[in-house]
């Protein structure tokens, strides 16, 4: 167990808990080693994937694992994340909102007026408590391997927040292979092994892959131990920059030729024959950053289609390094009875390189060789730009940073241990990042607590999915959910969704959508719901003032115009 955890006694098994498992699993949880049946909780999460990227949810890119799990599980197309990494994975690990968990921004963006606050630190906080401190002291074996993006600082890192067994990096992103090129100018990329620095990596290191073998090695360490655990597998693919092995390129070269205007009505035809979007969707709101594919000289185009030809092998590889996971789960007889949760951290990224803090001047990136041969592999440093990042969004507007659907919806599969019911099917109701954890804590027969080493939590404002799972609730709530991030806002209750971003993105003030006839956020029917506006107004400012919310708009709106290249 990692340093900060609590003991066993803070933990309070919870009856309906109890009850739930029994019924899922066929069986009664035990308190020792030997009989302890509770479910195993395998959490995969894929960084900056777009919302149609997979197979099973209309991508054309080689998903069959994912695709596999999806049949045996449920996918779910209402499942919202916050605009950007670090927020959401605070959320994720705590059940709470990211300013309660101290990710109001992130930590590379602080600026002086939220400098001190407390929903503002830039790494997690104290007062929430962190899915492995709560499984941990209840029974479950804890590791992680992947992005952390949390904090930097030792009393900061995943070993001390609870996880037993650790291969991490402490960084949002930056080189897939061993050289530890950072995002930015600055010192090399920060890799910790259970606290400690790792200063050197295999000659032969690929981010995806020594993830997953190092969790597959934690697993296959503990087997004899038949203790439940709680595994986070935090990949860094599909985030830029963009690299895979030169084989699973070579799988898609010449598919994206026809560039992104064309990827995305297709991706929109494939969403529409799932039902996710409606048949009469035929428009797309513009987007301001991403030119036409026409308005590019054929070199561009290469190399720009080349570019995708790369994202789209890292998920490729993604895949079948799940399955590897997936088939060693299998082998030990440990996948009928694993609860596997599978999504992305926010949309696709279409922010250019550039604007990574350091990188504008272009020093550092024009460092790299991003000649067409050289792209995806080793020193290079390629993004996939707005317009694939748009086009992998479909039929969202925008992708990651933003609070419009396209940076905030995520596919979501779960399958449940044992055999899911209605396996393969779709749900439909709204959810939040905030879910998971009060879901894994009710598979898991505990609570949260009300303290943690003498100091007082913040209980989640997330909610259980397994009630929506079962057919028994169409949300998780019905009251609504607020966000806000870079100074981007918004509120969705029902079928209503208020949102704020600034120009050129959006009009500067508060827009309203109705999601089910208008999923792509096109139409501001503000003017025809004055009332219904009105009432999400006031149920945003109540978010905010109960998760710490400093509102200081205008300050984020000249940073993303600069971020673009829209002041040039």
């Amino acid at each position: 167990m990692g340093k900060g955890a609590f003991t066993q006694g803070d933990i309070i098994m919870h009856p309906r808990s109890l009850w739930i498992v029994s019924v899922l699993l066929g069986t009664v949880v035990g308190c020792g080693a030997e009989t302890d049946t509770r479910p195993n909780i395998l959490l995969i999460v894929a960084d900056d994937l777009g919302f149609s990227d997979i197979g099973s949810f209309g991508g054309e890119i080689e998903t069959p694992v994912l695709d596999r799990l999806a049949s045996e599980g449920l996918r779910l197309s209402n499942f919202h994340v916050l605009p950007t990494c670090s927020p959401t994975r605070a959320a994720l690990l705590t059940g709470n909102d990211n300013h309660v968990a101290g990710m109001g921004v992130m930590g590379e963006f602080i600026y002086p007026a939220i400098e001190g606050l407390p929903g503002y630190a830039g790494h997690l906080a104290d007062q929430v408590a962190t899915l492995p401190e709560v499984l941990g002291a209840n029974g479950y074996r804890t590791y992680m391997a992947g992005k952390w993006h949390l904090g930097h600082e030792d009393e900061q890192s995943p070993f001390s927040r609870g996880f037993g067994e650790t291969f991490t990096l402490m960084d949002g992103g930056g080189s897939h292979f061993a050289d530890q090129r950072p995002l930015s100018p600055g010192p090399p990329m920060l890799y910790r092994k259970n606290g400690r620095r790792v200063t050197e990596l295999p000659d032969d290191f690929y981010s995806t892959k020594n993830y997953t073998d190092s969790l597959i090695a934690f697993l296959d360490r503990d087997a004899a131990d038949r203790s439940p655990f709680f595994a986070y597998l935090s990949y860094t693919a599909p985030h830029d920059p963009l690299h895979a092995p030169d084989e699973y390129i070579a799988k898609y070269r010449g598919r994206y030729d026809e560039g992104f205007d064309a990827l995305r009505l297709e991706r929109l035809e494939a969403l529409k024959t799932l039902r996710i979007v409606q048949d009469e969707m035929i428009q797309f709101r513009p987007n301001p950053l991403a030119a036409d594919w026409s308005s590019f000289e054929r070199e561009e185009q290469a190399k720009l289609a080349r570019d995708m030809e790369v994202y789209a092998a890292m998920v490729d590889y993604m895949d079948m390094s799940i399955g590897r996971l997936l088939d060693y789960l299998r082998e030990t007889g440990r996948y009928h009875n694993t609860l596997i949760v599978f999504f992305s951290d926010n949309g696709a990224n279409g922010a250019p390189a550039s604007a990574y803090p350091g990188n504008l001047d272009g020093q550092y990136l024009g460092s790299f060789n991003n000649s067409l041969e050289n792209r995806g592999r080793p020193n290079s440093f390629v993004d996939m730009g707005a317009g694939w990042a748009q086009a992998v969004s479909s039929p969202f507007r925008m992708y990651k940073s933003f609070t419009s659907e396209g940076g905030i919806r995520s596919p979501l599969i779960v399958k449940l241990p044992g055999e899911t019911p209605g396996a393969g099917a779709w749900k439909h109701g709204f959810l939040h990042v905030t879910d998971i954890a009060p879901t894994f804590f009710e598979l898991a027969g505990t609570t949260y607590p009300e303290i943690v080493d003498g100091r007082a939590v913040r209980p989640p404002i997330g909610r259980s999915m397994i009630p929506l799972l079962r057919g028994e609730a169409v949300t998780t709530h019905p009251a609504g959910m607020g966000w806000e991030l870079f100074e981007m806002k918004a509120f969705v209750r029902d079928n209503w969704k208020i949102l704020r971003m600034p120009e050129p993105f959006g009009s500067g003030e508060w827009e309203l959508y109705d999601l089910v006839v208008d999923p792509g956020e096109i139409k501001d029917v503000s003017d025809e719901n004055r009332e219904t506006k009105g009432r999400l107004l006031e149920a945003w400012r109540l978010y905010a003032e109960q998760n710490e919310v400093f509102d200081h708009a205008g300050h984020f709106d000249a940073i993303y115009r600069r971020a673009y290249g829209l002041d040039n």
